[in-house]
């Protein structure tokens, strides 16, 4: 099904105008689709984007800033996140060593073990999904560069 079907409308003022409506329904049906995934595991879109984060980082730790520079969403509150995560055994932080006003931030071993046991499930969700050819896909991101340049 196109987008104009999706959203029940025919014309579109351009076909740059259907393009960005068709990115952002795109975009919240794929956070949908995460939200589920995510959900079983207790957690959101925002912490699971930081644990990410942090196993990228692993063993270095990372600071609030780092993590904010990095998300995906930047409206996300970064210290919020990581309290909750802490609150779940998946992080920890302490004072940091070069700057004592800083805080470092550090994935547990609890969470890069449930880290582990989700990305067999995405592994599993993406191949579901996989509606794209490499070349497509590798085009798709070349458009959305172009279009964020």
């Amino acid at each position: 099904m196109g987008i104009a079907e999706d959203i029940k409308q025919e014309t579109f003022k351009s076909e740059y105008a259907k393009a960005i409506i068709n990115i952002i329904f795109s975009s919240a049906w794929l956070q949908q689709q995460h939200l589920q995934l995510f959900k079983s595991n207790g957690l959101t879109t925002p912490q699971y984007n930081i644990l990410r984060i942090l196993r990228g980082q692993h063993p270095k730790p990372a600071t609030v800033n780092l993590l904010i520079e990095r998300m995906l969403d930047k409206s996300s509150n970064a210290s919020r996140i990581v309290d909750k995560l802490e609150q779940k055994g998946l992080v920890k932080r302490s004072q940091c060593k070069n700057d004592r006003r800083a805080v470092d931030v550090y994935i547990t071993d609890v969470g890069l073990r449930l880290l582990k046991e989700m990305d067999v499930r995405m592994d599993e969700w993406e191949n579901t999904n996989n509606k794209l050819s490499e070349k497509e896909a590798d085009t798709l991101n070349t458009l959305l560069d172009k279009l964020r340049s």
